[in-house]
């Protein structure tokens, strides 16, 4: 089922949810304000509720109207970034409620760089709790396409083309004046040691399970083609082609292959190879977030 704006804001206020793109992968969005809605992003799912959920605004002022404090910082990040791939991590307003923050005191927001997205959220005039639109732990969604292969008729989607940046945002918690990486991106502010989040306790950002981003099908990492296992299955490499079964060669820069990753390993997934082997990137800052989700993917 697809939709207009018009008819996805409904929805939304009227405590549904709704698939929508934004630059980054597409979202499952719900009234960010409203606890039964938000726990319904949880039972579609199947993400466990130690995992906060990111806040999508259309503005500074409505990610104001939800944070308790608003630092220069703040300001700052959002001025040279928003719209974009950054989410910032700062205390809540009680008029948050606690399962789109996990029991934190803290919430993620950000504004995405999508004009579906704004338009979506200002039809709403409500911020939009919004993970991505797959089941947990998945490979997330870039196109329409893979959103309803997630979800089927469950989910109406709004469609707005495949996702430009292809990769997860930044997320970034500002704790007395200091910044902190939680989750790389494919915006790099310099390297921030990422925080470790205990099993079984609230992460501080989405994204962090030690598995995540994942195909149904085994992936693997390889440093080259000489440490393929056999012929059968599919591989991604950038540089060293080797002989396996079915090869995708994706682009030497970073972001030409964020934009593609997902959707690669989706159609590859698809395809029912018995493994997916990929070529690990350079370990370079600008591959950093890359790395990070394939690493994740792969279970390690």
């Amino acid at each position: 089922m697809s939709l207009s704006i018009k008819e996805a804001a409904e929805i939304i206020r009227a405590g549904g949810l709704v698939a929508f793109p934004t630059e980054t992968v597409y979202g499952l969005g719900a009234n960010a304000l409203d606890p039964a809605a938000v726990q319904k992003i949880f039972e579609m799912k199947g993400r466990p509720e130690t995992s906060p959920l990111i806040v999508h605004v259309a503005s500074v002022e409505m990610a104001r109207e939800i944070v308790a404090e608003w630092p220069t910082l703040a300001e700052e990040l959002a001025r040279q970034w928003w719209p974009g791939p950054l989410t910032l991590v700062l205390p809540k307003k009680s008029l948050v409620p606690d399962n789109v923050t996990a029991g934190l005191p803290t919430v993620g927001v950000r504004m995405p760089n999508h004009p579906i997205a704004w338009q979506l959220i200002e039809a709403a005039g409500v911020p939009i709790a919004a993970p991505s639109a797959n089941r947990f732990t998945g490979l997330s969604p870039t196109t329409a396409d893979h959103v309803r292969a997630a979800f089927g008729d469950a989910v109406p989607v709004l469609e707005g083309g495949p996702c430009a940046v292809g990769i997860e945002s930044t997320v970034i918690a500002i704790e007395d004046g200091k910044l902190k990486l939680l989750r790389p991106g494919m915006i790099s502010l310099g390297e921030i040691e990422q925080a470790a989040a205990q099993a079984g306790e609230a992460h501080p950002s989405p994204g962090m399970h030690e598995k995540h981003y994942s195909p149904r099908t085994p992936l693997i990492l390889v440093r080259g083609a000489s440490e393929l296992p056999d012929r059968t299955g599919a591989y991604v490499w950038r540089v060293a082609l080797g002989p396996a079964a079915r090869a995708v060669r994706m682009p030497l820069d970073a972001e030409p292959y964020a934009a593609q990753l997902y959707r690669v390993l989706h159609q590859l997934d698809a395809e029912n190879w018995p493994w997916i082997a990929v070529e690990m990137p350079p370990d370079a800052p600008d591959w950093s977030a890359i790395r990070d989700r394939l690493q994740r993917a792969a279970g390690r």
